[in-house]
């Protein structure tokens, strides 16, 4: 099975069908977040350290670091983003930006194999993303949109996600170094948008063989009660094949659902987590007296 390897400068993840499913915390990302648009800008990373400390200790696997700020010193923001992030966490990071120059600012000074978020199909992205990936020895997300933008047909996206892969091997960028983001269409608006996301996903799989992630909230936009959707949408992609997200892991009900995944996937032997999580202490005296009922009903 295909494993993608990820580094920090003292940790290494996988991204593989047999690993823990991968958690990328979103929340470093000022877009929509106003507050956190100008601290950065404003040369002031405190929320963006307590935002990192807080992702890992919910459980997040990776984080990813945006500093798209419109009229802003983008390159110069996310280098220093990445560089303050990597002092106080241990886990890898994705570098997260449209714009090219910014890119390169978090790659130089980056400390280990991050993942690029992101590339599409589209050739002008392609011919200037693909090289930075190959020089810096990076891992990437391929978007699966091109210069006619996103299809509702997911065969449409399939070929668009072979297009990258087969580009990146030209590149010298091997499949288990290129991640796909299908682009999962919000369920509230397209009614089969979930059903067509896991037949994509089992695609992916089982013909590209590449691992994949997309950003978990789409599927639940404009609906009612996003946390219980988005679980239930993250525990059936993960069993249909997808290997990672890029989510908040602040939200107790998404992670449950991915925890849930695991122990179904094999992904977390003999429960060991799940339990750990969520087993409810023993309360003094009536350990012994539940276990020995235990036991009694074993022996009848």
């Amino acid at each position: 099975m295909t494993k993608t390897l990820i580094s920090s400068h003292k940790q290494e993840i996988t991204i593989g069908f047999d690993s823990p499913f991968c958690v990328i915390g979103e929340r470093i990302n000022p877009t929509g977040r106003k507050l956190l648009a100008a601290e950065m800008a404003a040369d002031d990373y405190s929320r963006v350290l307590s935002d990192a400390l807080a992702q890992v200790e919910a459980g997040a696997t990776m984080l990813d670091v945006n500093a798209g700020i419109p009229m802003a010193d983008e390159p110069a923001i996310l280098a220093k983003a990445i560089q303050l992030v990597q002092e106080v966490v241990d886990v890898p990071l994705a570098i997260d930006s449209s714009i090219v120059a910014a890119l390169e600012a978090g790659l130089s000074v980056y400390k280990g194999k991050p993942l690029v978020n992101s590339v599409t199909g589209e050739e002008e992205r392609l011919e200037v993303v693909l090289p930075l990936v190959k020089k810096y020895g990076a891992a990437v997300v391929a978007i699966s949109n091109d210069e006619t933008g996103i299809s509702e047909d997911p065969n449409v996206r399939y070929e668009v996600a072979k297009k990258i892969v087969e580009r990146a091997a030209d590149y010298g960028i091997p499949r288990e170094d290129v991640v796909v983001d299908p682009l999962i269409m919000p369920v509230g608006a397209i009614n089969m948008a979930g059903r067509s996301a896991l037949d994509l996903i089992i695609r992916l799989r089982n013909e590209l063989k590449v691992n994949t992630t997309c950003g978990a909230s789409n599927i639940s936009f404009g609906l009612p009660n996003r946390h219980g959707m988005n679980a239930a949408f993250l525990s059936m992609a993960a069993g249909a094949g997808m290997t990672s997200a890029i989510m908040n892991p602040l939200h107790a009900e998404e992670m449950t659902g991915i925890m849930g995944a695991n122990v179904m996937n094999g992904n977390d032997p003999e429960c060991r987590r799940w339990i750990q999580k969520f087993r409810e202490p023993v309360v003094p005296g009536e350990g012994g007296r539940e276990r020995r009922q235990t036991r009694r009903r074993r022996n009848a």
